[in-house]
């Protein structure tokens, strides 16, 4: 008997969405990819097992609206895994040495589910400026 761990079952469709940040926040637009990514946005397609082939674009990223408040307290952490390797970045730190597709990407990331097809599924979020 053998066994396969992950298999990717694609859907063959090929959506495009395309999402305008203008002026829009962070968090809604984010929880809006995050939505379509995982497949809820069409109810015929949706399994949560499947990575279904949608392409989502989030363009105006900096025009995004973020309040000073917001870009300094929160933090994004990353680990080296050795002791003592615990960085912690606010977003307006993050913003300036990455961009504002890096908070985008990050806050999509935190809104999908935490299994084996989260990294699959974030190749199909493209993010610009």
């Amino acid at each position: 008997m053998q066994v396969q761990w992950l298999t990717l079952n694609l859907f063959k469709t090929n959506m495009k969405y395309t999402l305008d940040a203008t002026g829009k926040a962070l968090g809604r637009v984010a929880s809006a990819a995050a939505k379509i990514l995982i497949g809820k946005e069409s109810t015929t397609e949706y399994a949560r097992n499947k990575v279904i082939s949608v392409q989502v674009e989030i363009i105006n990223a900096s025009k995004a609206k973020f309040t000073e408040k917001k870009l300094r307290d929160t933090l994004h952490e990353r680990y080296s895994g050795y002791p003592g390797g615990l960085k912690q970045l606010s977003a307006a730190l993050v913003a300036s040495k990455k961009g504002y597709s890096e908070l985008f990407n990050l806050a999509v990331y935190g809104m999908l589910p935490g299994n084996r097809l989260r990294k699959e599924r974030m190749k199909n979020l493209k993010v610009t400026e």
